[in-house]
């Protein structure tokens, strides 16, 4: 029995349940609607919209202007601004600077998270200013868009992992492209990706773009280690 003012019984199983939900609204984008949170968590579709009107009664949710689905509410949108990302390492800067001043390309480095659900969360830590990143809400939200994306799912694919890289040609834009390598920590985590955005001729030679990268990717693993 649980005391006035406290939680009990079945009390915790439905926080968790609220932010699982939660955090599937923030994966998926602005207009995901209860019946794809319920096929893509697995949950009944009674507790999905039952959460879910839970979530927009408190804010954390607000409805989109179609009423057809969901998307983060001020809630959510204020806690984020208090918990803003931990500043990168001057190491790892300083070897981002050196990349972008010797190739010719774009060079953005993603930050990776794996919450308590199945899907691994995706994050720009620094994006070139001189090539800014198309679709960004979109290569964040659908992890198979984009080379930055398939770099985490590739964490649970054997193979795919053994590459030790990802990649995207022609597919976002026509004659261009993306080639993420892995930043791992001293436990082989996966931490963060090093992107190089470029035309897809540059990118069929992966030989190549993979050794513009090596360098670079080898010496932000030491950064993020030595921090």
């Amino acid at each position: 029995m649980s005391t006035p003012g406290g939680i009990g019984g079945r009390q915790p199983k439905a926080v968790l349940s609220a932010l699982v939900v939660l955090e599937e609204v923030a994966a998926c984008g602005p207009g995901v609607s209860a019946r794809e949170i319920s096929r893509n968590l697995a949950m009944p579709r009674a507790t999905a919209y039952r959460l879910l009107n839970l979530l927009v009664q408190q804010e954390y949710l607000v409805r989109t202007p179609d009423l057809s689905g969901f998307a983060l509410g001020s809630k959510v949108t204020e806690l984020a601004g208090m918990a803003t990302p931990a500043p990168l390492p001057v190491a790892a800067l300083e070897v981002l600077e050196q990349l972008r001043g010797n190739i010719r390309g774009g060079v953005h480095l993603a930050g990776y998270l794996r919450t308590g659900t199945t899907r691994p969360r995706v994050r720009i830590l620094d994006a070139d200013p001189d090539y800014p990143i198309e679709h960004e809400q979109m290569i964040t939200s659908d992890l198979t868009t984009s080379a930055i994306g398939r770099l985490a799912l590739a964490e649970s694919d054997a193979q795919a992992r053994r590459l030790g890289y990802a990649l995207q040609v022609d597919e976002l834009r026509p004659g261009s492209g993306c080639l993420t390598v892995p930043i791992r920590d001293r436990r082989g985590t996966l931490i963060a990706g090093l992107t190089l955005s470029t035309t897809s001729a540059r990118l069929r030679d992966l030989g190549d773009a993979l050794g513009l990268l090596t360098p670079g990717r080898e010496r932000l693993e030491a950064a993020f280690t030595d921090r």
